[in-house]
């Protein structure tokens, strides 16, 4: 096996990783944030955003794994580091509109984020399939 660390292709894996782990970060600040000034120790205090805020981080947790698993088999089957960019970024992008309608009620913003999401992790299984 061809090593990648140090490659086009592995630079955005660790671009993905760092970019989804500031989001998640932003999310758990948030969280926590809302525990404090709410004074919400434990679950969601019956608090109508902080349910919200512990969707949006859990949702984007789920996401952001398995997603980061395809980025990462992408990576050691060397994709074309094109595709990579584009898919990182285009998640990314698309993980932030989520996160911002889950946090804001902006429906349309949280049904295009999911989607293009779903998107992305379809074409990921169709890429990692062509090149196995």
């Amino acid at each position: 096996m061809v090593d990648v660390v140090g490659t086009t292709t592995f630079a955005w894996f660790a671009i993905f990783v760092a970019l989804n782990t500031l989001l998640l970060l932003v999310l758990g600040l948030n969280i926590s944030r809302l525990r404090i000034s709410q004074k919400i120790p434990y679950g969601d205090g019956d608090y109508r955003p902080m349910m919200q805020a512990i969707r949006a981080h859990g949702n984007g947790v789920e996401h952001t794994t398995i997603y980061g698993m395809a980025i990462l088999a992408m990576t050691l089957m060397q994709v074309d580091s094109g595709w990579v960019a584009t898919m990182v970024l285009t998640f990314t992008g698309a993980r932030m509109l989520h996160a911002y309608g889950m946090l804001y009620k902006a429906f349309t913003a949280r049904r295009i984020g999911a989607g293009i999401t779903f998107l992305l992790q379809g074409i990921s299984v169709v890429v990692l399939f062509s090149v196995v």
